[in-house]
């Protein structure tokens, strides 16, 4: 009997190699909210701040960390109101509130619980809206309803049930949309590139959606440019074809419509060996700056504030979550971009990094950063469950 060639195998040899990725990914995440919560659980968490050794954290001269919060298990995206009320999004189903005060939790709310990953939040005109993978959940005042928050609304249950790359981040734009990722449901696949593998927005309600962007593979951290309001964001490459290829990205998109690729080129420079032959990707926009392969890149914003040294004002600031499946992890840290505002002379620094540790020991996992009014900056842990906070005091301090 003849054989088919083995090229044939192909298809199904993709498959079954992106559902063990998808598998060890979900059993990773499961495994760290298990081990937060228990210590939570425990009674650990509130008496335990000096536990997480923020010592190990390098930072420039001048610079100081310290644990805002341990107690926020599975943290990911940050949001602030502008009365102080820090909401904070979780894979773990809840959604968080700190009260803040000259810099310091004076209290510690549960806002929501019992959602479908709910990574992400966003504040505007006293609501919050949180995303739960097909939904986008909005809970008005509350601010005000702390102790006992109202019953969301949904502005729409309509977006894509899948949970792999399912957990949005979300924020609001100058033009006052709501903009809302939909990552690939794989690794690698080809899938309508109308509601996979995109950014998209919507008004406040939920209506007039429209995709802005296209050819992302999974976007978990966007901002606005300060100076010319155009939009950023971080993109993660793709896995499985080495320890150095491809590198994930800092995207910039001036215009509505732009394709970056996926799944037929990544990295800006690297085809997709099963989808990229008649896609070269000279067609699609290249990255501002290429971040290395598997850091993966999350949250980014552009620092604005007075506290940090001059130099550091429209900068990005880039949390880097690390590998998972690499033979010698990468990441685990957070990193800074300097660039102009059309992306030229665009390159990147370490900002913060110790969260992985000599031996490739892991104490944390960096998801976000959020620059706050007073100039310090936040930093989202979902390992350690932690927040932390990053102040500026001069180079002698």
């Amino acid at each position: 009997m003849k054989l088919p060639p083995p090229i044939a195998f192909l298809p199904a040899f993709f498959a079954v190699r992106a559902w063990f990725a998808g598998l060890a990914r979900a059993l990773h995440y499961r495994r760290a909210v298990q081990a937060v919560a228990g210590a939570l659980l425990a009674g650990q968490a509130l008496t335990a701040v000096a536990a997480l050794p923020v010592e190990r954290i390098k930072l420039p001269p001048g610079f100081r960390i310290e644990v805002l919060s341990d107690a926020v298990p599975s943290a990911r995206a940050m949001a602030l109101s502008p009365q102080g009320i820090l909401y904070i999004g979780s894979l773990d189903g809840h959604v968080y509130a700190l009260e803040l005060q000259n810099g310091h939790v004076t209290a510690r709310h549960v806002i929501a619980s019992g959602l479908e990953m709910p990574a992400g939040v966003a504040w505007r005109d006293g609501a919050l809206y949180v995303s739960a993978v097909s939904k986008i959940l909005r809970y008005d005042a509350i601010d005000s309803h702390l102790n006992d928050p109202p019953k969301p609304v949904a502005i729409t249950d309509s977006l894509p049930t899948e949970t792999h790359h399912g957990w949005k981040f979300i924020a609001f734009g100058p033009d006052g949309k709501l903009y809302v990722p939909q990552g690939a449901p794989c690794n690698v696949c080809l899938k309508d590139r109308d509601r996979y593998g995109l950014i998209g927005r919507m008004d406040p309600d939920g209506s007039h959606y429209e995709v802005i962007a296209r050819g992302i593979r999974n976007s978990v951290g966007f901002a606005w440019h300060p100076a010319t309001h155009e939009l950023w964001f971080t993109d993660n490459g793709r896995d499985l074809l080495g320890d150095d290829v491809p590198d994930d990205k800092l995207n910039r998109a001036p215009r509505v419509g732009m394709d970056f690729g996926f799944p037929y080129c990544h990295g800006g420079d690297t085809p997709d060996p099963e989808f990229g032959k008649d896609h070269p990707c000279s067609a699609f926009t290249p990255p501002v700056v290429k971040l290395g392969a598997h850091v993966a890149s999350l949250g980014m914003r552009f620092y604005n504030g007075a506290m940090f040294p001059a130099e550091y004002r429209n900068n990005i600031f880039i949390a880097e979550h690390g590998s998972w499946n690499r033979s010698k992890k990468v990441g685990y840290r957070v990193v800074r971009v300097i660039t102009d505002p059309d992306g030229r002379n665009a390159h990147q620094e370490v900002f913060a990094e110790g969260w992985l540790q000599p031996g490739e020991t892991v104490w944390g996992r960096p998801a976000d950063v959020l620059p706050m009014p007073d100039g310090s900056l936040l930093i989202s842990d979902d390992y350690a469950g932690a927040i932390y906070r990053v102040t500026y005091s001069g180079p002698g301090s």
